[in-house]
């Protein structure tokens, strides 16, 4: 079995990193850059930035904060926020970015994972998706939660498969910094329905809402953001904790 990952993910808004509870209600959480070395020093397996109001402000993710988070780090990093082209994505591989990730934009012009898919290869193209459910199941929305559409979770992440995207990051709305576990449910279903990873996002509060994303939710990684920026979980031990409980994990050897 293949390790699972755990992901720190920077939530950055005017240059800063920022947390709220439901994407709303956002609150400073410290120097992105200095985050991102701390995490990649204590053993993450990856680490995602999203310019959390790039899209909504009509505006490009900001290039020389990626360029210097990724000077900073040595592991996976993906960018997203703002992206609405392949000049777009070029511009963020060649600050460092090892993938970006694609929501608004994607919903409005799918074509464009297969052009991401096509030029740069799957492995770059990951399709965020954030989601709540509604009368109507679950619903995918745009602008960093701020507008729903009638795209489909699970119908839309297998179209965005067959296009071509390389992994699923999909975060719930209605669990999104409420730290009471993540969708597992919904988790389980796309995980026994997509080919590719799917990364679980929104609800982590404590070490066993990762074990149950994991054996529960069948997620091959588990994002989180407040609970390693305001130090209620440390990496080291969460890795340890879940090594403990048979879970396949990366753990960093200190020296």
């Amino acid at each position: 079995m293949l390790a699972k990952r755990i992901i720190p993910c920077l939530d950055i808004k005017d240059g800063q990193t920022v947390k709220g509870t439901n994407f709303v209600n956002l609150r400073q959480a410290g120097d992105p850059v200095e985050l991102a070395r701390a995490y990649s020093e204590q053993g993450a397996d990856e680490l995602v930035f999203l310019d959390i109001t790039a899209s909504f402000e009509g505006r490009k993710t900001f290039t020389e904060l990626v360029k210097r988070i990724a000077a900073n780090i040595s592991i996976p990093f993906t960018v997203g926020g703002g992206i609405h082209e392949l000049g777009d994505v070029e511009r963020l591989l060649e600050a460092g970015a090892d993938k970006i990730s694609i929501n608004s934009a994607a919903i409005r012009q799918p074509e464009l994972i297969d052009k991401i898919a096509r030029h740069f290869g799957s492995q770059v193209c990951v399709l965020a998706v954030d989601a709540k459910q509604t009368k109507n199941g679950w619903r995918c929305y745009l602008n960093g939660g701020r507008v729903e559409t009638d795209k489909e979770l699970f119908a839309w992440t297998h179209e965005a498969q067959e296009r071509g995207a390389g992994e699923v990051l999909f975060t719930s709305m209605d669990h999104d910094g409420v730290k009471t576990g993540y969708a597992n449910e919904a988790l389980a279903h796309l995980a026994d329905t997509l080919s590719i990873p799917v990364i679980a996002s929104g609800g982590a509060g404590a070490k066993e809402h990762f074990r149950d994303a994991f054996l529960q939710g069948k997620a091959d990684a588990a994002l989180a953001a407040s609970v390693f920026h305001f130090g209620e979980i440390k990496i080291p031990e969460l890795k340890s904790y879940l090594c403990a409980q048979g879970i396949p994990v990366r753990l960093v050897e200190r020296r």
